[in-house]
């Protein structure tokens, strides 16, 4: 009965979409609409720290009201970076974690984000809480080496997620159900460093929704140096989670701890078997502000 509800009502907006779009003040008032959505924001404070996000729609606005309590063990992570350390930001989707990460900890912020529907509400965010000399936007997709390949994507939406470049599977290892892709190059850590002259990060935070172990497996020389990293793994998913642990464990990481919000126990799918792993290099030398170069 829900479904049918809500195919109804979408398919009562199509068709009113299409309707407005045929006369000149329909098309007037469909900008003026679209452009009202882009201009709404929602403030969060967290532990002091105020931040102001985009909303220009319900899935921004789910992620901006569950800030706090969708990965807690995240923003806890983040509490206990080193000031002024450089973050890569793996997956950073629309940038709540990259701007806590800046405002709160003063980080030197590389947001990795592909999605060109993510891209603009990543740079808004960015903006809205001035950071623009603290976070800067690398719209390429990391892999396990240089390539040209397809993101496909399961969402067109502002704050979408669960996409996948150059695989054909997703966040649980099954085929992904693509509904969009765009032709785009990956690189490996290793080449975003020697390629692109970005300094080397002192911390990484990994969510990409399924390859996160192909990331490590290129990343392999950027990992040894790395003070704390944590990786979004699917525990069911095996091929992902064992090959993970191979590639950190060859780094020098340590596991130390492994999280998620309380919540998704109760629930069934792979969000119950997904958490956040927290890996750790006991030896690392860095210093406090990480150095730039290969």
């Amino acid at each position: 009965m829900k479904a049918a509800i809500k195919s109804a009502l979408k398919q009562f907006v199509n068709g009113s979409v299409g309707l407005m779009g045929g006369t000149s003040a329909g098309r007037y008032l469909f900008e003026r609409v679209l452009g009202n959505a882009m201009g709404r924001t929602r403030t969060v404070v967290h532990a002091g720290t105020r931040l102001e996000f985009a909303v220009p729609n319900s899935l921004n606005r789910y992620r901006v009201d569950t800030f706090a309590t969708k990965e807690p063990e995240t923003l806890e992570w983040i509490d206990r970076i080193g000031e002024k350390s450089v973050l890569w930001d793996v997956g950073a989707n629309v940038g709540l974690y990259s701007c806590y990460a800046a405002k709160a900890r003063g980080c030197r912020v590389f947001a990795f984000e592909p999605s060109v529907f993510n891209l603009e509400i990543l740079a808004r965010n960015i903006f809205l809480n001035q950071l623009t000399d603290q976070v800067t936007i690398v719209p390429l997709p990391l892999s396990d080496r240089l390539a040209f390949s397809t993101l496909k994507m399961t969402s067109t939406d502002w704050g979408g997620a669960l996409s996948t470049f150059g695989e054909s599977y997703g966040h649980d290892g099954e085929a992904i159900r693509k509904v969009f892709e765009i032709p785009t190059i990956g690189l490996s850590m290793v080449d975003a460093v020697s390629l692109l002259d970005i300094p080397r990060p002192g911390y990484i935070k990994m969510d990409v929704d399924g390859i996160e172990h192909l990331i490590l497996k290129g990343g392999l020389p950027i990992l040894r140096g790395i003070r704390e990293a944590s990786i979004e793994i699917n525990d069911d998913f095996t091929t992902q989670a064992i090959e993970a642990k191979r590639w950190l464990e060859e780094a020098g990481l340590s596991f130390k701890e492994k999280r998620h919000a309380e919540y998704f126990d109760l629930r069934a799918g792979p969000e119950r078997s997904t958490f956040n792993q927290i890996w750790v290099n006991m030896n690392s030398q860095l210093p406090a502000v990480d150095s730039k170069g290969p």
